[in-house]
């Protein structure tokens, strides 16, 4: 099998060389450092209040590729794909990344008394100490209602944040989760492997392969490798871009 050593592309060149590919070469083998490298670039992503609701699971074993296969329908993507990233939304450790966030910027302020901390650093504190346990702590769905009604007759006399019921935080989590993988696949194409996120799969199945929660929840599956040449079906459609661009 060969190793692939293309030439790094920049930004722009990676956005339009990355495409959905849907048959991966079978010769051709990607480094899995590099493909890790490219998970790094991706938990650099903007993420909703820091809180890095998510975990990417780096597939290589060969047992574990054809089980996923199987639980993505047998789509070529999957079936051709090298190594496979599974971008996993973790929203129920929302706890222990609050607690990661306030002990990163403990350690940042410095080692005080609290009535020695700025304004600013107090804000800070109490954004993840009161305010985000606030947004995401539910039970059985009826604080998010509550919230919600409360949030609603906030807005009537001035801007506030609406998106608080549990279904609104699943969506926060996913969006972050969404911006991760798009890091990562710019990142693979920067370097010239190509990638197919895939929507088709069986999230059930998928989890119980990985070993998963219940409360874990598959972001996307992506298949990875080098394209063939009829692996990209067809040329890039795109609806014409002065229908989506508005200028205000």
């Amino acid at each position: 099998m060969g190793i692939f050593r293309p030439m790094e592309k920049n930004v722009t060149e990676a956005i339009h060389y990355r495409r959905s590919v849907r048959i991966f070469k079978s010769d051709v083998q990607l480094d899995s450092e590099k493909v890790k490298k490219c998970i790094e670039n991706a938990v650099l992503a903007p993420t909703s209040s820091n809180l890095q609701l998510w975990e990417f699971y780096h597939v290589t074993q060969k047992d574990i590729l054809d089980k996923l296969a199987v639980a993505c329908l047998g789509q070529k993507a999957a079936k051709t794909s090298q190594q496979i990233i599974v971008v996993v939304v973790r929203k129920d450790l929302w706890k222990s990344r609050i607690k990661a966030n306030l002990q990163f910027l403990k350690s940042s302020f410095g080692d005080k008394p609290r009535e020695n901390y700025s304004n600013p650093e107090k804000f800070a504190l109490n954004y993840y100490e009161k305010i985000m346990p606030t947004v995401y702590f539910d039970f059985l769905g009826l604080m998010g209602w509550l919230k919600f009604l409360m949030f609603q007759v906030i807005g009537l006399f001035k801007p506030t944040y609406r998106q608080v019921r549990q279904s609104d935080m699943r969506i926060v989590a996913h969006k972050s989760a969404g911006l991760a993988a798009q890091n990562f696949m710019v990142s693979m194409a920067a370097i010239g492997y190509d990638t197919c996120p895939m929507e088709g799969h069986d999230s059930l199945r998928v989890k119980k392969i990985l070993g998963l929660p219940n409360r874990a929840e598959i972001n996307m599956v992506i298949g990875c490798g080098v394209r063939e040449e009829h692996g990209v079906y067809g040329s890039r459609f795109r609806i014409p871009f002065d229908e989506v661009y508005k200028k205000l």
